[in-house]
């Protein structure tokens, strides 16, 4: 239940404000100028906040598309991403968010037709070339979908053109949007994946393993292209037996002609951020084995990362087709 509201005087009678705040009928509402004015406010505690998080209602003025990180791609030669959210629902502990910003609160964005419009924009600039375009780079894509409808307008409005893609990167069970309208060739849907035993510690809030493996089942059952994102691989003493276990299991649920790829990154975080998840989770056992800091990113010793993603790829390599994507993701 959220229990505050800010809304941005300027969007506060757009119909998509009113229609979010119809959702929520006994949440007070408070007007403001500028988001910025609760999101980006000094000395706040990510910490606490989460376990009370306000929703902001605001319009965003520029960036609405951005260019990915280096090492963030499906093999385009064009990459962006574009967020209508910033946060999530879920708390995992690796999270980057939770050292990116340091206000725990919902920030929605309701102007969603400016998105469309620079994606369309950057695809005119880019007559010809291959463009991948990723939803769920600074919040989770469909976590809110109830509350935000983003989806559901996305799937409606979308440019269709054989040489864009759009992946929507997600833990989320919100998948209605997709159960009602026809499957896109230039859609995926990607689930970030880890084995049951390091979910239940890490992936705290978000859904179990088998009811995301459930979704990707239902979504390829109807014709849904999906990815697999292993990303981030986490090391403990029996994570050959847990990856292969999770796997095999997907592989094996799944209608695997609708496997568009696999991507694989271990657990790894700019050199802030590093310090600041860090000092939340004191002696985790997530930072428990060694980090090693390379380039200004931490992340595990070399030949622990190079045998995790050649182990899992490995097993990849002997179930799917060919033409299904298996890369490593490594961005920063």
């Amino acid at each position: 239940m959220i229990n505050t509201i800010y809304v941005e005087n300027e969007i506060k009678d757009y119909s998509r404000t009113l229609s979010i705040l119809s959702k929520f009928k006994r949440s007070r509402i408070i007007y403001i100028n500028k988001y910025s004015e609760i999101f980006n406010k000094k000395n706040q505690s990510f910490r606490l906040q989460k376990k009370d998080p306000l929703l902001i209602l605001a319009k965003k003025n520029n960036n609405f598309v951005l260019k990915a990180p280096e090492g963030f791609g499906l093999g385009a030669s064009k990459n962006y991403y574009f967020s209508h959210m910033y946060n999530c629902i879920y708390d995992c502990k690796y999270c980057f968010l939770q050292g990116l910003y340091s206000s725990a609160n919902y920030l929605v964005f309701v102007n969603y037709e400016d998105f469309l419009n620079q994606i369309n924009n950057l695809v005119i600039r880019n007559k010809g070339k291959s463009i991948t375009f990723f939803s769920g780079y600074d919040c989770d894509s469909l976590a809110m979908e109830k509350v935000t409808s983003f989806a559901d307008f996305f799937l409606k409005n979308y440019l269709e053109n054989k040489k864009i893609t759009y992946e929507f990167r997600t833990k989320s069970l919100q998948i209605n949007p997709f159960l009602k309208n026809k499957p896109s060739e230039n859609i995926i849907i990607a689930y970030s994946l880890l084995p049951g035993d390091l979910a239940q510690k890490f992936d705290i809030k978000a859904p179990a393993i088998n009811l995301r493996i459930k979704s990707l089942k239902q979504l390829t059952s109807l014709g849904w292209k999906i990815g697999l994102r292993f990303d981030p691989l986490i090391y403990n003493n029996n994570w050959k037996i847990s990856y292969k276990e999770l796997i095999s299991t997907i592989l094996d649920e799944i209608n695997t002609n609708y496997l568009h790829s696999v991507s694989f990154g271990s657990l790894r975080f700019p050199k802030q951020i590093f310090n600041t998840i860090n000092n939340m989770y004191p002696g985790d056992e997530l930072f428990s084995h060694d980090f090693k800091k390379k380039d200004n990113v931490y992340s595990y010793k070399g030949e622990i990362e190079k045998e995790m993603i050649s182990y899992c790829k490995n097993i990849i390599h002997k179930k799917v087709k060919k033409d299904v994507h298996i890369f490593s993701c490594t961005p920063y």
